[in-house]
C-alpha cells in the first residue's frame, strides 16, 4: 500500500489535537456564557489562549505541519479569541443596556475575523530581500486578553466594568480595530529569552504559578495591563515615524 494511503501515526495527530482541545475550551466557554458563569467561560478562554501556538510548536518538532492543521488552528482561533470573547463581553455588560451595543460585539468579532484571513493570505508569502519578519497589528490571543481586560478587573474586585456599559463597549470595538491594524506589535511566539537571562525566567515563573493559584484574577488583570501598556508603546512608536 503506498504511504499516503497508510494511516499516519497518532503521534502526527497530536498537533491537530491539542488545536481540537482549545477549540473544544472556546466552545464550553460559550456553554457556561449561557448560565452566566462568566467566570469559567473566561478561564476557558485564558486556557485556549494559554495552549495556542502549542499545536504549531509541536507539528514543527514532529515534522507533522499541514494546510489542514493550519486552517483547523485559524478556525479554532476565530472561536476562541473572536466569537467567545464578544459573546461574553456582551452578556457580562452590554446586553442589559442600549440594544446598539451589539454593534460593538459585531465590529471586535468582524475584525477578528479579518485579521485571522489577512493572516491566512500571507502566511506563506515570501518575504522581500534581506526583510526581517514583522508582526503587525494586535494578534487574537492577545486582543481577547485586551477585550477581557475590563471583566478581569471585575472578578479581582478592582472595578465593576458592567457599571459602565458605552465604555467598555467603545473599548471592545477598539480592540478589534487594533488586531486589524498595520501597526508592528509584539508577539509572545516572537519573544526570545537569552541563556545568561534564564535565572529571571525560572523567578518569574515561580512567581506567575505562585499567583495562577492564589490570585488567578490579579495574575490576569497584571499579565492584561502589561500588555496594554506595550501595545500603547508600539502606537506610540508608531505614530512617531509615521509623522517623521
Amino acid at each position: 500500500m503506498p504511504r499516503s494511503e497508510r494511516s499516519l501515526p497518532l503521534l502526527m495527530l497530536l498537533p491537530n489535537l491539542v488545536t481540537i482541545t482549545g477549540l473544544c475550551a472556546g466552545l464550553t466557554a460559550i456553554r457556561f456564557i449561557m448560565v452566566e458563569r462568566y467566570d469559567i467561560a473566561a478561564m476557558l478562554i485564558v486556557f485556549a489562549a494559554a495552549i495556542d501556538g502549542l499545536d504549531g510548536l509541536i507539528a514543527r518538532r514532529l515534522n507533522a505541519q499541514s494546510n489542514f492543521g493550519a486552517e483547523l488552528d485559524s478556525l479554532s482561533d476565530f472561536l476562541n479569541f473572536g466569537v467567545a470573547p464578544g459573546l461574553l463581553v456582551f452578556q457580562y455588560a452590554l446586553a442589559g443596556t442600549y440594544s446598539t451595543n451589539w454593534v460593538f460585539v459585531l465590529v471586535y468579532t468582524i475584525c477578528g475575523c479579518l485579521r485571522l484571513a489577512r493572516f491566512n493570505i500571507n502566511r506563506d508569502a515570501p518575504l522581500p530581500a534581506g526583510a526581517k519578519p514583522q508582526f503587525t497589528g494586535v494578534p487574537a490571543p492577545g486582543g481577547a486578553l485586551l477585550a477581557l481586560l475590563p471583566l478581569f478587573m471585575s472578578l479581582q474586585g478592582i472595578v465593576d466594568a458592567s457599571a459602565f456599559p458605552l465604555a467598555y463597549g467603545i473599548h471592545l470595538a477598539v480592540v478589534g480595530l487594533l488586531m486589524t491594524s498595520r501597526i508592528p506589535t509584539l508577539s509572545p511566539k516572537a519573544l526570545r529569552i537569552p541563556r545568561d537571562k534564564a535565572i529571571f525566567v525560572l523567578v518569574g515563573t515561580v512567581v506567575v504559578i505562585g499567583l495562577l493559584v492564589t490570585r488567578f484574577w490579579l495574575l490576569m488583570t497584571l499579565f492584561g495591563l502589561a500588555y496594554a501598556g506595550v501595545t500603547m508603546m508600539s502606537i506610540v512608536n508608531y505614530l512617531r515615524r509615521w509623522r517623521g
